[in-house]
C-alpha cells in the first residue's frame, strides 16, 4: 500500500476529494506495480502559491496546475541511497485548486474527474514518465488513460487527452 501524506494549505478541500486522490493513487500504484509502503505526499495550494512555485523553481512566471517534484531522480554528483527496510519515497505532488476547478469547466467536466487527471499526471512524473517528446508524450498519456479508465475516471470523447 501507498502512503500518502495529505496537505491542504486552501484548507477548502473536502474529505471526498482526498478519499478519491487517496483511492486512484493507489490505484496508479498498483497498476505501475510499485513497491508497499511507497510513500509520496500531496499538497493542495491556490493559484498564487504555485504560481510562485512554478515561478522560483522552473523559471515560468505564471500558475500551472500540477508540479510534481521526484525525489528519486539523481543530481549531478548524487549518489543513490539504496538499503533494506528503507521506504521508497518517490516525491511530492502540488496541485492547484484554483486551476483544477478552472480546467474542469473549461474541458467540460467535473471537478473530481480533473482532480484525478492531476494526481495521477503527478504521480506519473514522480515515476519518471514525461511528455516532451512526442514518443513520451504518447507512453505517458496512455498510462494516464488507462489508469483513469480502469478507476472509472474516464474521458469522454470531448474531453482533454
Amino acid at each position: 500500500m501507498l502512503l500518502i501524506d495529505f496537505l491542504d494549505e486552501t484548507n477548502e478541500v473536502q474529505e471526498s476529494h482526498l478519499e478519491l486522490v487517496e483511492k486512484l493513487l493507489q490505484h496508479a500504484a498498483e497498476q505501475e506495480g510499485i513497491e508497499d509502503g511507497s510513500e509520496v505526499s500531496v499538497t493542495f495550494v491556490t493559484n498564487e502559491a504555485i504560481h510562485e512555485i512554478n515561478r522560483e523553481y522552473r523559471d515560468k512566471d505564471q500558475p500551472t496546475d500540477v508540479i510534481s517534484f521526484a525525489l528519486e531522480e539523481m543530481g549531478e554528483g548524487e549518489l543513490q541511497i539504496i538499503g533494506e527496510g528503507i521506504p521508497r519515497i518517490l516525491g511530492d505532488i502540488i496541485i492547484s485548486t484554483d486551476r483544477t476547478r478552472e480546467q474542469a469547466a473549461e474541458y467540460g467536466h467535473t471537478f473530481e474527474r480533473e482532480l484525478g487527471f492531476l494526481a495521477v499526471h503527478g504521480f506519473l512524473h514522480l515515476l519518471g514518465y514525461d511528455h516532451m517528446t512526442r514518443e513520451d508524450e504518447k507512453v505517458m498519456f496512455g498510462k494516464q488513460d488507462t489508469i483513469l479508465q480502469s478507476y472509472g475516471l474516464g474521458r469522454d470523447t470531448n474531453e482533454r487527452p
